[in-house]
């Protein structure tokens, strides 16, 4: 019986994508935005540029596209964010951003690395 129920569920998920979809091909403001896009790829493949090129005129012409263009631009994951480790038997802390901390590794030796991965903030 689970598979019949997942049939009929995934078909009727199948039946809601396709009336989302036929909303959305049928929306005057997405029609606007593809034809945008279309003609924007069109013109930076007539004057052989990237993405990357248009970014870097745009950030010329108005210095405030910066920020945002080199977070669309960089391929560098982002950074970790600092944990803190709080020692519940001693009371110590540990902040870092990383695992490979010298205090964090003894205290898992010591203690268990599920134990110290739970006193984390």
């Amino acid at each position: 019986m689970a598979k019949i129920n997942d049939y009929y569920r995934k078909k009727q998920l199948i039946q809601q994508l396709a009336e989302e979809l036929n909303k959305l091909e049928n929306d005057e403001a997405l029609k606007k935005e593809l034809a945008f896009e279309k003609e924007l790829c069109d013109l930076l493949m007539l004057h052989d540029k990237s993405v990357r090129d248009a970014m870097e005129i745009l950030c010329l012409v108005d210095p405030t596209l910066m920020n945002e263009a080199e977070v669309g631009l960089t391929k560098s994951r982002a950074k970790r964010p600092l944990k803190t480790y709080t020692n519940p038997h001693t009371g110590e802390q540990v902040k870092t951003k990383g695992g490979n901390q010298k205090t964090l590794i003894a205290w898992r030796e010591q203690y268990g690395a599920e134990a110290v991965h739970s006193w984390a903030d």
